[in-house]
């Protein structure tokens, strides 16, 4: 059976009752309320006041306070904290607590080497939050260049975003902006190389007259330069000491010289795969025209059509320049394509020449393994022929009579016949491993 109006007002008035005796500031009067809202939220609006007027009594405590259930009171319910609902109340401390839980996540820090178009380098330190918020990345932009993640992102990228190109070339990342570059791992190796590769071209004194490119494509073009230099160096250094082991080795095989060559055949694997890899990012990029020209139109404004990707340009100049761009940037990658499959080659070809000379080495110790193995068979031979003339003459060594021990030419027949067998089982031994070709 539902609940009427009236219904309502007794239970209201049974509790405030109650409650009314139970607290201290029974003496104010409150009138029954229109039932506009259920009881809980009375019983609620009537506690809430009732504690409010204790704490904050006039000077006149002997006029009787009255409350009256209109449409400004449901207002001020809404808009006074004091006077909300419990509805109302875990809202806003669910809010506040998902806002502190939202502001105490703690995010990684990086601490990149900054390097502006000026030549300006300085380090900093900066969060991810203001990382995305500086550059216009995205967060899953940011994974392919993250430091922490090195050993799931080891394969070298160059990502063009609207205002960014981020480069991962394994252990040299770094992200380039119109006016600036980010450098992580700057005190690793290749960071380093990175930073003394890009200061010189950001010189003016080093121009020669020539034009400047634009600032990311100089962070591009330093970026490549100093890795396959890297890569170059490692060959150079590579090469005449696996030429020297290829010398030496059929001559000489011993521990130090073997182990000497596996150090090389390693390091010449891991070159090849590096070269590689860097070979097969350039080849990608060479072949998506739609990646060069976004780098074309970086800091322009210019657009690429959906489909054929040609560019629009607002200003005709700027569509030429970036037009005339293009072509060196292809000219550029072509460059360092070349440098990289001349390197990556000469690692293939350095490593084939120490496989086949491993392999010689094989059946080099594969031919003295079976020189002994002969040998060993020889003796065994040998060695089972002499046990035949021991049995006889572990017959004879028994204590019991047989009667030649009687005969004076008795021991010498007897060992010439030991000697005389044992000879002639050696040979045939000898003659049935010959024609089984097993010796």
């Amino acid at each position: 059976m539902a609940a009427t109006p009236t219904t309502h007002n007794l239970l209201f008035f049974t509790s405030y009752s109650l409650f009314r005796s139970s607290w201290p500031c029974s003496s104010q009067k409150i009138s029954p309320r229109k039932s506009r809202v259920p009881i809980s939220v009375e019983l609620s609006y009537s506690y809430s006041y009732s504690r409010f007027n204790c704490s904050t009594k006039s000077t006149d405590e002997s006029e009787p306070e009255t409350l009256t259930a209109d449409s400004d009171d449901e207002a001020s319910i809404k808009d006074d904290p004091q006077l909300s609902t419990p509805i109302d109340s875990q809202q806003r401390i669910a809010t506040s607590s998902g806002e502190s839980l939202s502001l105490g996540i703690r995010e990684p820090v990086y601490e990149v080497v900054e390097v502006k178009s000026n030549g300006m380098v300085s380090t900093r330190k900066i969060n991810r939050r203001q990382l995305l918020k500086s550059s216009g990345l995205r967060p899953r932009d940011i994974r392919s260049v993250d430091p922490s993640l090195w050993l799931i992102n080891s394969m070298p990228c160059l990502l063009v975003r609207e205002h960014a190109i981020l480069l991962n070339l394994g252990s040299l990342r770094a992200i380039a902006m119109q006016e600036r570059v980010l450098i992580f791992n700057y005190n690793r190796k290749a960071g380093k190389a990175f930073i003394d590769a890009l200061l010189p071209r950001l010189n003016p004194k080093n121009m020669n007259g020539v034009p400047s490119m634009p600032f990311e494509l100089e962070v591009v073009e330093a970026a490549l330069n100093s890795r396959i230099q890297r890569l170059e160096q490692t060959l150079m250094d590579l090469e005449p000491r696996v030429q020297s082991l290829l010398e030496v080795l059929p001559n000489r095989l011993t521990a130090v010289i073997l182990e000497q060559l596996r150090i090389s055949k390693q390091n010449l694997v891991e070159l090849g795969s590096r070269a590689g890899a860097l070979k097969q990012m350039l080849l990608d990029i060479l072949e998506d025209p739609h990646e060069i020209r976004r780098i074309c139109i970086m800091g322009r404004n210019c657009t690429l059509r959906k489909g054929n990707d040609e560019m629009e340009c607002s200003v005709p100049l700027e569509k030429q320049i970036a037009e005339e761009e293009e072509e060196e940037i292809e000219m550029l990658l072509e460059n360092y394509l070349q440098r990289c499959e001349s390197c990556h080659g000469q690692a293939e070809r350095l490593l084939d020449s120490a496989k086949e000379m491993e392999d010689s080495i094989a059946v080099n110790l594969s031919s003295r393994r079976l020189e002994v193995s002969r040998v060993e068979l020889l003796l065994q031979v040998g060695t089972f022929c002499v046990a035949l003339g021991a049995l006889v003459a572990g017959i004879f060594g028994m204590n019991l009579k047989s009667y030649l021990e009687e005969r004076v030419f008795a021991f010498w027949l007897t060992t010439a016949g030991i000697i005389f067998g044992a000879v002639v089982a050696f040979f045939l031994m000898y003659s049935y491993l010959r024609v089984r070709k097993i010796l």
